[in-house]
């Protein structure tokens, strides 16, 4: 490929026609990208809080105080500004387990993306080179795994071996890798078909090379999207593990077991189940408009919309 196909022909500001280097081009593409920029900064932010939580959080996360139990936020009458946020059922300070929380979702949610890449694009790859009996082997497998219930799946592996952050980040990786290999197979039944890897093959390259220096350097920009969605999809399914109380264990602070241990009196105090609620929210959608900038700004006609 040539140094044109590269380049891209701009208007610059003084009326003159220049070309944009690729690195130029990806970053006016990231800063006008709007949803890209809000998911990057929420991402960002939440990281931050996570990796300063023992500097933000006013209390410890784990301290019981049973007159201090279900104090209302600040804002509410009998509130009190020691406990912005209130306190839970056993007085623990609202606002220091949702800061800790933090961590446990960005914990689980890495781990569990990073376990489903590596066995979903190990699969996909290896199933879109070699095609044949293997790639019938691997779609199988695919087949087998889009059929199980996920969830129900999760919750009895996690009951069987034992409830840690360790086992949930395991097990959600394990059961959530299906995205990866469909999206590496089909690139790779593509890739493998161009004129470089023949050329690679011509010289003399094995197959471990050219899948290495030639089909994943051309797969990275689609498994980092991918990377980017699992994520929020890790999130919630460890959450929704600890809602349903396999997940993460008291007293370990995480938004699903706290939107658990709220629900009974969320009729009468919905900000137990409200605030661990938006945090959620603000963390999934952060993630879903990064992985959809990604793939707007990584895609050739550089979509905006």
């Amino acid at each position: 490929m040539t140094t044109t196909d590269f380049t891209l022909s701009a208007i610059e500001g003084n009326g003159e026609i220049g070309a944009l280097t690729p690195g130029q081009i990806f970053r006016q593409r990231m800063f006008g990208h709007t949803g890209f920029l809000i998911g990057a900064g929420l991402i960002l932010l939440i990281a931050l809080v996570a990796i300063f939580a023992p500097v933000l959080a006013p209390h410890d996360p784990f301290a019981q105080s049973l007159s201090s139990r279900m104090l209302p936020p600040v804002w509410i009458e009998g509130g009190t500004w020691d406990h912005i946020l209130g306190t839970d059922q056993n007085g623990r300070d609202y606002l220091s387990r949702l800061i800790y929380g933090t961590r446990v979702s960005i914990t689980i949610g890495l781990g569990a993306a990073t376990v489903g890449l590596l066995i979903g694009v190990t699969l996909g790859v290896i199933a879109g080179y070699f095609g044949g009996w293997i790639d019938h082997g691997i779609s199988f497998l695919l087949t087998a795994q889009l059929a199980l219930p996920g969830l129900l799946l999760a919750m009895a592996l996690v009951f069987i071996i034992g409830p840690s952050i360790w086992v949930v980040i395991g097990i959600v990786g394990v059961l959530h890798w299906t995205y990866y290999l469909v999206v590496t197979r089909a690139a790779t039944q593509r890739i493998r078909s161009l004129d470089f890897v023949a050329a690679a093959a011509a010289s003399g390259a094995s197959s471990r090379q050219i899948i290495w220096h030639e089909i994943l350097p051309n797969l990275l920009s689609a498994i980092i999207v991918i990377f980017t969605f699992e994520l929020g999809i890790a999130i919630l399914a460890e959450s929704s593990l600890s809602f349903l109380g396999v997940g993460i264990q008291p007293p370990t602070p995480s938004w699903g077991l706290m939107i658990a241990e709220g629900k009974q009196a969320m009729f009468y105090r919905p900000w137990l189940v409200i605030l661990p609620g938006i945090c959620l929210f603000l963390l999934v959608i952060g993630a879903n408009l990064m992985g959809d900038g990604l793939r707007d700004i990584t895609s050739p006609e550089g979509r905006n919309e």
